[in-house]
Order: C-alpha cells, then structure tokens, then sequence
C-alpha cells in the first residue's frame, strides 16, 4: 500500500469517534468482520488506528478504497459541513430521459478529467436514489490534496444537487459543467440556499401536486359528482423513492394516456415541491 494511501487512511480513521468505530467501518464493508474481530478497539486510540491500518496494508487498500472511507465518514458527520444547492434545468418542452446513474458517473468523471490532469473522483451510491460523489482538486503540476476536497451530492430523480465548500473557486464552472452534462441538463444555477443541515435542505427535491381546485369532468354523465357545482378541493400527494421514474411508467404501465400531461412532465423544471391546480 502507498504511504500516501495509509496516511489518508489514517488520518480518517483519527477522525472518527469510537462510538462510531464499528458502524463506519462495517459500512465501509473493505476489512472483513472476521479480521476486525481480531482488533482491540478498547485499546488506545493511536493503537487502534496502527492496527487497522496495517490490517489494511495486508489488504493493500487503494486510494479509491480510502476514499470511499472518507465519504462514509462524510455522510456520517454532514452537518459539519455547509451546503449550497444547485438547481439544473433543461430546454422548454424538452422530453425528460430515463436516468441511467453508471452514465451519469461515467460522463461526470471524463468531463473532469478531460479538463484536469490530476483530480480524484469518487462515487458512492446513497438512499432516494441519490449519489456522493467526491472531489479532490490538484493543478497540473500538483497531485490531488486528498485533504480538500469537494462533496456533491445528487439526487438523480430531480434537478438538484447539494455541494459543500469548494476551496478551489475557480473550478466551480467545471463542477457545474460536469453536473449540467451528465445529468442531462443545459443549465445551472445556484440558488440563494445555504445550510448545514443537508436533510433540511433536501426538502425541496421531493414533489408533491397539493390543493387541487377544479370541477370533475366524466364522459359518463350522471353521478353526485357530475353534478357537483362547486371545484373539488383536496389534496393528492406522489410519494415514491423514485418518483420521476415512476411518473414516466405511468403510459407504458396503461395508468395513464400518452402523452402525459404537462402538469407531470414539468416537474423536474420547476424550482417548488407543490402545485396548485385550477380550471381556467
């Protein structure tokens, strides 16, 4: 193993608290359980991080294993962090495509690298469908500071995406490049939302049509409904881990005519987690 890599392991590890210990490294699934039985994890901290360092130097963990430590570590501690959010959009009546997530990574990744020489990126599959993805900047003349990096995390069924503090403000066009690209997207924008708390933040990317305000329209006649004056007001709510995917199944599926309506198709274009629906 690199000494790059096990200093990067460690100072990890150094980082993470002992009632944390097990949880994070059994999410990390690199050392098997068999092995981390074998470890003190009573002993002293500077002891403990030695063990498991050279358990992973028998392992010969790479630096995407260390890595993909690090942004378990991450997702752990979130709110150490300050997010800002992106919010992407794509053409006027432009059709939404099925999201194929090993694309979406694939296209990320050479975008960067096609402009950087040295960069490390990272992915991590995540609940609701989102991804971490990992940042780690160098110059060309420079290796990448594995020690400041950038987070985004991206939810693929909506066109947001989260970032932590970027210190190299000069590659935040490249970010947004690569996000708007391979997200299938032709714009971003950083919206005037900022906070620490990342579940706070992801509010605003699960949709919801609320206060529906119009009369019922039938082709058979007759009916209480029917002859219903007054506009139907109540509240129909699309709740899915994967929701917009589950929104464009509904004609293949017979649930609904083709093409869908707008009032479906418009959701990952707009900036709002409620609808309100009238008659004209």
């Amino acid at each position: 193993m690199d000494e790059t890599v096990a200093e990067f392991i460690k100072r990890t590890i150094l980082k993470i608290p002992m009632t944390e210990m097990m949880t994070i490294l059994k999410a990390w699934d690199f050392l098997p359980e068999n092995q981390l039985q074998t470890v003190n994890f009573r002993q002293r901290k500077e002891s403990l991080v030695q063990d498991l360092v050279l358990l992973c130097e028998s392992k010969r963990a790479s630096l995407r294993d260390a890595a993909l430590l690090d942004i378990i570590y991450t997702q752990f501690h979130r709110h150490q962090k300050v997010w800002d959010v992106f919010q992407m959009s794509k053409e006027p009546g432009e059709d939404v495509d099925l999201f194929d997530m090993e694309r979406f990574k694939s296209s990320f990744e050479k975008i960067l690298r096609r402009a950087l020489k040295n960069v490390t990126v990272s992915f991590r599959d995540a609940e609701e469908n989102a991804v971490w993805i990992r940042i780690a900047w160098g110059t060309q003349y420079r290796k990448p500071n594995q020690y400041k990096p950038v987070y985004v995390v991206y939810y693929s069924q909506t066109p947001y995406a989260f970032t932590s503090f970027c210190h190299l403000k000069s590659n935040t066009p490249l970010l947004s490049q690569a996000l708007t690209v391979a997200s299938n997207h032709h714009k971003i924008v950083k919206m005037d939302l900022r906070s620490r708390y990342l579940d706070s933040l992801k509010a605003i990317v699960f949709k919801q049509y609320n206060q529906l305000e119009t009369k019922f329209k039938s082709d058979f006649h007759g009916g209480i409904l029917a002859e219903r004056k007054e506009p139907l007001r109540c509240l129909i709510k699309f709740s899915s881990p994967h929701l917009l995917e589950a929104l464009k199944s509904l004609a293949p599926a017979g649930i609904a005519d083709a093409p869908l309506s707008p009032l479906l198709t418009c959701i990952p274009n707009k900036g709002m987690n409620y609808f309100k629906i009238r008659d004209k």
